[in-house]
């Protein structure tokens, strides 16, 4: 870990130009619209900007999309342009043709390294093509609980080894197309009962139980990750006071020093709850990059808070607060992040369009398969979509109508009302003495869900029930809520198969 002398040079002193460029290159922003880029966001990029991150916000299609990127480029070459983009349910292209691959518990269930890599290959090559050439993914978080909130089919199980062997699969082939990959959310958010974008988790398991988690991490960093994200979470075993994003402790000894990581740790979003409720954007910003994190996200789109986060930090440079050291080194990182990084690649070749789909095939699982099922009526329930993960839209019954335009069916997102009983008899009453399918998503972290399936399992045990989440007693689950689970499953549900 390393120390740093701080040094005031005063409220009003100017920062010397480099060392302005410097505190910048350790910010990455969020911005609205699509169209152009904005003026704010020009005059960051010009005194030095380290990052941009895209969201469903910036995107229209994909040719939108590097228009955008080349402006962007234009103001400054060595911005580097990223965005989550983990695959299945979790990303913001949808609009600019993204390729359509299962999550990452889908590919662990499967466990096929080789198919791994083929739907690595096809998310970064479609990145290359937009001119995105930082992603942050793959997910590294074991999951653990099924209270879990956040992690679930993102992660690739439970299993360290089984996650190791994925994640070097993912990176090595992100790689090879010239795009940065990140593992996050160090150093695991697998083990919590909340979602630090709506609060600040807590990991209460000693050490002992908390190495497991460390592993994927572990071979992240042998396959060269260039990239990890902290998570916001408290780890008493590891810091009682501060959450990972904040800890000098598990930045500094246990990242850098224990797993020797060199490359840029840029932190998760400083607007999330976790950081936000209790030390403010700004406050976080500058308290991150003392701990040892290189780069923080703003990614919230109005860009007043990424100038107050850009504020503290020049702020602590001037009061000594935050030492120039620690900033130059960290933006030393982000500059190498970028010579090898922030120009797309000339030329893209071509990737496996049908990787996607013949992994989410490979990664159902049945409980007896049921006999085919044709003019069904199609209950889909599931979550709204969250508010920093993409939902593209997609739904169980589009893609069994698909298969068989006879089906018909109700699709359920988000409470009920105050009346499920009266839902349920709308619902068999539209069904009528057709066959029941009843799907569900993480049941049992929404009781809305949990009480109209049963609802509707009790006056028609004949339904045939399946999960679109983590397994919960359905006969069939996709591990998964992409397009391709979605479609896989229905493919099995109709007793048609693609070609």
């Amino acid at each position: 870990m390393s120390h740093f002398e701080h040094v005031s040079l005063g409220p009003t002193t100017a920062l010397r130009a480099d060392l302005d460029e410097a505190a910048h290159r350790c910010l990455v922003a969020g911005f609205d619209g699509a169209a152009s880029v904005p003026d704010t966001l020009k005059e960051l990029i010009d005194r030095g900007l380290g990052g941009v991150i895209l969201f469903t916000r910036n995107v229209r299609d994909a040719e939108q999309v590097r228009r955008l990127t080349d402006e962007l480029r234009a103001i400054r070459p060595d911005l580097l342009v990223a965005i989550d983009n983990e695959g299945g349910g979790i990303g913001h292209l949808v609009r600019a043709g993204a390729p359509e691959v299962p999550g990452s518990y889908a590919l662990g269930v499967v466990d096929d390294p080789n198919l791994t890599a083929r739907c690595a290959d096809a998310l970064a090559g479609h990145l290359a093509t937009l001119g995105i050439t930082a992603s942050y993914a793959p997910v590294a978080d074991l999951q653990h609980r099924p209270d879990n909130p956040i992690v679930r089919t993102r992660s690739f199980g439970a299993d360290p080894e089984r996650a190791a062997r994925h994640l070097r699969a993912w990176i090595t082939a992100t790689e090879a197309r010239g795009i940065a990959s990140c593992a996050k959310h160090f150093p695991g958010h697998g083990g919590t009962v909340t979602d630090s974008h709506h609060g600040m988790a807590v990991d209460p398991r000693p050490y002992d139980e908390l190495r497991a988690d460390l592993e994927p991490f572990r071979a992240a960093v042998a396959a060269g990750v260039p990239m990890l994200m902290s998570a916001h979470v408290v780890f008493p075993a590891l810091d009682p006071n501060r959450p990972a994003t904040l800890s000098r402790r598990i930045l500094g000894d246990l990242l850098r020093h224990d797993l020797g990581f060199d490359g840029v740790l840029v932190s998760d979003a400083l607007e999330m709850k976790a950081i936000a409720d209790r030390y403010g954007e700004a406050a976080g910003a500058r308290i991150a990059l003392a701990a040892g994190a290189d780069q923080v996200i703003v990614a919230v789109a109005d860009l007043d808070t990424t100038l107050a986060c850009r504020d503290a930090v020049l702020d602590g440079l001037r009061t000594g607060v935050l030492a120039q050291e620690r900033i130059e080194e960290a933006a030393g990182r982000v500059r190498r992040l970028a010579t090898r990084y922030a120009t797309p690649p000339a030329d893209v070749a071509d990737w496996d369009a049908e990787a996607g789909l013949a992994a989410a095939r490979r990664a159902v699982r049945s409980r007896g398969v049921p006999a085919a099922v044709r003019g069904a009526h199609v209950v889909d329930l599931f979550p709204p979509p969250h508010p920093a993960l993409n939902w593209g839209g997609e739904d169980l019954l589009t893609e069994i109508r698909a298969a068989d335009p006879t089906a018909t069916g109700t699709a359920v997102t988000g409470e009920c009302g105050a009346d499920p009983d009266a839902l349920v008899d709308g619902i068999l009453r539209r069904c009528g003495t057709a066959p029941l399918v009843v799907a569900s998503c993480d049941a049992g972290l929404h009781p809305w869900q949990a009480r109209l399936r049963d609802g509707l399992l009790a006056r028609r045990p004949d339904a045939v029930r399946v999960d679109t989440g983590l397994p919960e007693g359905g006969v069939l689950c996709s591990y998964g809520r992409g397009r391709v689970n979605l479609r896989a499953l229905a493919e099995l549900l109709t007793g048609v198969t693609g070609g």
